[in-house]
């Protein structure tokens, strides 16, 4: 009989914590609002769907949903025992879901005859996409697959902070056997085998990448499609015409990468040294007809584009501004920030006009994608020489899709709603609305009247756990590039 009351006492004990303390130990020192009910008070709302921002608004969040959107002037009851934060003069929206996203970053000081190599960014990236906004994110093509699919185990579990994460594969293909951390294909059969192997890992997507040949491409597809997963890609030696005949669900960078229009291209061959993204620069319009027919190609078989600006823009000489680097100096160890400016002067010391004609042509090809009917996504692939971190690259990327012509809750709609209708997840994530999970972004600002203010996150909520950025940046101060 005492055994059995201690029990109960141990039980009921439990219970009344939970309904104080949701965040797990490993979780405190970077949750700042962990209430089991919390009610946003006079906050603008910008819910994801691309509608216009409603001001003033209350949102009520139990147990890490959504409960409650209403007027903040109707008196209804708040949930019992409900935390009331006032957020006047603040903004809300969706957390991001940030679809080419990595978790490893390009290793420090490649001069000489050193061999191109990325670290994985075990600690780093996690928090940085969690304090920039970014609630859910799709790797898109992992180096350490083993490692990503155990952070995965480890966010999921609370045992360390990060968005919820769709964990791809390795990269099917290479880089034309440039990079010692990418497997060369032996085939059809070795593409397929690879995704079925992943697959069993428990991966849950796939891309394919510039080496990969269209018969490879054919077999990865029909294997990741037998398993009810879908697969991207970063293609070259076969182009987006050839891709989407082949089944392909997700093209990665958008026309900048496409082979197609390029007059020395042979079949499964990679154009040299990026000839084709320099004939697009300089030659290809996309106004022309081909190109329209190849958007409306697109269109017609539900292929999506993710925009990737932010790391595109690198290449254009002197961006971003150098304001815009301040806070990505101080979250990359100082061989990396040393690396990210050698390269950076150089471009501006060359001044090749390409690298700004072809970030133009592409946001005009993304805007004429989706004027189509066409499913745009973003994502900030934090790679290339550096410079483009996790989170700050995806805030970077509204701010760009805005600078392309798309208003600022378009650039939201497209950054939050679009991903999770891609993964198949809007019903539970990518906009604010009753029933959903409470993964959200408090602004102290408007991005809706300036694009900028995305930069000002005061607060993220994942599943109702509030987040506090700066806990999270400082705790990953100068390792960017280590670990």
């Amino acid at each position: 009989m005492l055994f059995r009351q201690l029990w109960l006492l141990s039980v009921l004990l439990s219970t009344a914590s939970d309904l104080y303390a949701q965040a797990p130990d490993a979780l405190k020192p970077y949750v700042s609002e962990d209430a089991p009910a919390l009610v946003l008070l006079h906050v603008r709302v910008i819910d994801g769907t691309g509608a216009a921002p409603v001001e003033d608004q209350r949102l009520d969040i139990v147990r890490g949903k959504i409960v409650g959107l209403q007027n903040a002037k109707l008196r209804n009851a708040y949930p019992a025992g409900a935390k009331v934060i006032d957020l006047t003069g603040k903004t809300v929206m969706p957390g991001l879901v940030g679809m080419h996203e990595h978790l490893f970053y390009t290793a420090p000081e490649r001069t000489g005859d050193l061999q191109p190599f990325w670290s994985e960014a075990i600690d780093s990236a996690p928090r940085l996409y969690l304090a920039g906004g970014v609630t859910s994110a799709r790797t898109a093509g992992s180096m350490e697959p083993y490692t990503d699919l155990a952070l995965k185990r480890w966010i999921d579990a609370g045992r360390t902070p990060g968005p919820k994460l769709d964990v791809t594969g390795p990269f099917i293909g290479d880089f034309m056997d440039r990079v010692a951390q990418m497997h060369p294909l032996r085939g059809p059969e070795d593409a397929g085998h690879l995704v079925d192997f992943w697959a069993a890992q428990g991966v849950t997507s796939f891309k394919a990448y510039q080496g990969i040949k269209a018969e490879e491409l054919r077999v990865a597809i029909e294997h990741a499609h037998a398993l009810g997963f879908k697969i991207t890609g970063h293609l070259c030696a076969v182009d987006f015409h050839e891709a989407v005949a082949l089944g392909i669900d997700n093209l990665e960078h958008g026309i900048l990468v496409d082979t197609e229009f390029y007059p020395g291209k042979k079949a499964d061959v990679c154009p040299e040294n990026w000839a084709a993204e320099d004939d697009i620069a300089k030659r290809v319009e996309i106004e022309s007809a081909p190109v329209q027919a190849m958007i409306r190609d697109l269109v017609a078989h539900h292929v999506a584009v993710t925009s990737t600006l932010a790391v595109l823009e690198i290449s254009v000489p002197n961006r971003p501004p150098m304001l815009k680097q301040a806070r990505v100096q101080k979250a990359l160890a100082p061989q990396a920030w040393s690396t990210y400016l050698r390269v950076r002067s150089a471009l501006a010391e060359k001044n090749d006009p390409l690298g700004a004609a072809g970030l133009k042509k592409e946001m005009q090809f993304e805007r004429d994608f989706v004027k189509a009917g066409g499913l745009l996504m973003a994502g900030c692939d934090p790679t290339s020489f550096g410079g483009v971190l996790p989170g700050f690259g995806d805030q970077r990327n509204l701010e760009l899709l805005v600078e392309a012509g798309f208003t600022a809750v378009e650039a939201i709609h497209i950054a939050t709603q679009n991903g999770a209708i891609f993964l198949g997840k809007d019903a539970s994530i990518g906009s604010i609305a009753v029933g959903k999970e409470a993964d959200l972004v408090v602004l102290a600002g408007n991005p809706a009247a300036a694009i900028d203010d995305v930069e000002k996150v005061a607060l993220v909520f994942k599943d109702g756990l509030g987040y506090d950025p700066q806990k999270l940046l400082q705790s990953v101060q100068g390792l960017v590039g280590l670990r």
